[in-house]
C-alpha cells in the first residue's frame, strides 16, 4: 500500500481553510423568488385602506366590490361583419399609377348618358358584383382604388368618354383622410376636382362618402363639413348619407372596416347613386317646348263660334244744338272818358270773368 505524502495532507488541510462556511440562516429562510405576471394570472389585489385597520375577519361589501365595467373595444380593432368579393385585378393607370377602370353599362345612343366618378366604393359595381336599380339611363362608372381628390382629377382628365355626359355623380373622396395633412388642403384639391368636372359637364351631383369603422368620427365629420362649404360655394348639390348607414350595423361593411359589403352595404350605395342621378336630372330638365304650346293651344285649333244675330236698333235722329256765343255790352262814354270813373272798367273786368262761367251774368250787367 503506499505511503501517504505529506504534501497531499497539507493540500487538504490548505483546501479546507479556503472553502467558506455554510450560511445557516439562508438555509432555514430561503427568500422568496418574484414570479412573472402572465396574462391568465390576475395581479395581487391590494387592501382597501378602510380595511386595512379593522380586524382580518371582518369585509366591507361596499368596499371589496369591484366596479363593473363595458368591455372597451379599441377603435383599430373595429371591423365589420359582412361579406365582400374577393378583389380582382385591373391595369395601372398613366397618370397616377394607381389601379382604375372605366366601363360602360347598358351603352345606348337614344337614353341620356350619367357617369359616376369614385374610388374603390364603385369596385363592385364595376365588376358587376352589384347592378344597379334601373336601366333607364346609359351609365359609365369611372372607379380608382385609393385615389384622393388630386389624383381623381387626373384620372378624370385622362378618361376618354364616348359623349358629353348629361349627369356626373361624383362620389365624395375619403382617401383625404389619410393623404391630406389638413383638411383645408383636402378642401381645396376637392374644389380644383370639382372645377375639372364642371368644365367637362355643367350638370353635376355631389354624394357624401360612406363612413369608416376605423376612422374617429369628427375627423370624418370634419371633412364632410368641407366638401360640403367648397360644393355650396361652386352652387353644387351634396347630398349626405350617413343616417343610411348606422354604424350599429356591423353587416354593411365587409372585414376591415373601410370598404361596404357586397349585401346589404353596397346595395345602398347604388340606390342612392342612382337616386342622386334620376333627380338632379329631373331639376335640370327644362321645360320642353311641346309641354309649353300644349298648355295653350294655338287660335287655328279652336272651334269657331257662332254669335246669336240681334236685331238692328233705330235711334231718333237728335236736333242740332245751338249755342249762340254770349254778347257782351257796356255803355258809358268811350276810350276818352276821365278815369274818375272807374266803375264801368271794373264792370268790364269781372264780365270778362264771367264768359267762361255763366254767360247769363253777362247780360244783366249789359243793362247797367
Amino acid at each position: 500500500m503506499p505511503r501517504r505524502g505529506r504534501r497531499s495532507e497539507a493540500a487538504k488541510i490548505r483546501w479546507r481553510r479556503m472553502d467558506p462556511e455554510p450560511d445557516i440562516a439562508k438555509l432555514t429562510t430561503p427568500q422568496p423568488t418574484p414570479q412573472a405576471w402572465s396574462p391568465t394570472q390576475s395581479p395581487e389585489k391590494k387592501k382597501p385602506l378602510l380595511m386595512a385597520f379593522g380586524p382580518p375577519d371582518q369585509t366591507c361589501p361596499m368596499v371589496c366590490q369591484e366596479e363593473l365595467r363595458g368591455p372597451s373595444t379599441p377603435l383599430g380593432s373595429r371591423q365589420g361583419t359582412g361579406y365582400r368579393h374577393r378583389v380582382m385585378q385591373w391595369g395601372y393607370s398613366r397618370v397616377t399609377r394607381r389601379r382604375r377602370k372605366f366601363v360602360l353599362l347598358a351603352e345606348a345612343p337614344e337614353k341620356k348618358f350619367a357617369l359616376l366618378v369614385g374610388d374603390s366604393h364603385l369596385r363592385a359595381i364595376v365588376d358587376g358584383f352589384v347592378t344597379m336599380p334601373g336601366s333607364t339611363l346609359s351609365l359609365g362608372v369611372l372607379s380608382s382604388p385609393g385615389a384622393s381628390a388630386d389624383e381623381l382629377r387626373r384620372e378624370v382628365l385622362d378618361t376618354i368618354l364616348p359623349r358629353t355626359p348629361d349627369v356626373i355623380c361624383l362620389l365624395a373622396p375619403s382617401n383625404n383622410l389619410s393623404s391630406s395633412t389638413t383638411f383645408q388642403e383636402a378642401g381645396r384639391d376637392f374644389d380644383s376636382l370639382l372645377h375639372t368636372i364642371s368644365n367637362l359637364c355643367a350638370n353635376v351631383v355631389v354624394l357624401d362618402f360612406p363612413p369608416r369603422l376605423i376612422v374617429e368620427e369628427r375627423e370624418q365629420a370634419l371633412l364632410r363639413q368641407e366638401y360640403s362649404r367648397v360644393a355650396a360655394k361652386r352652387s353644387v348639390r351634396y347630398l349626405p348619407v350617413t343616417e343610411h348607414f348606422p354604424l350599429s350595423h356591423l353587416d354593411m361593411w365587409s372585414r376591415d372596416g373601410v370598404h361596404l359589403s357586397d349585401a346589404p352595404g353596397m346595395e345602398v350605395l347604388a340606390k342612392l347613386l342612382w337616386g342622386a342621378v334620376s333627380t338632379q336630372l329631373q331639376l335640370s330638365a327644362p321645360v320642353s317646348e311641346s309641354l309649353a304650346l300644349s298648355a295653350f293651344p294655338p287660335l287655328s285649333a279652336c272651334p269657331p263660334v257662332s254669335l246669336p244675330a240681334f236685331p238692328p236698333v233705330s235711334l231718333p235722329a237728335c236736333p242740332p244744338v245751338s249755342h249762340p256765343f254770349p254778347r257782351l255790352v257796356v255803355d258809358g262814354k268811350g276810350p276818352g272818358q276821365s278815369a274818375s270813373h272807374t266803375f264801368h272798367g271794373t264792370v268790364v273786368v269781372v264780365a270778362r270773368r264771367l264768359l267762361c262761367w255763366n254767360p247769363v251774368s253777362v247780360v244783366h250787367l249789359s243793362c247797367l
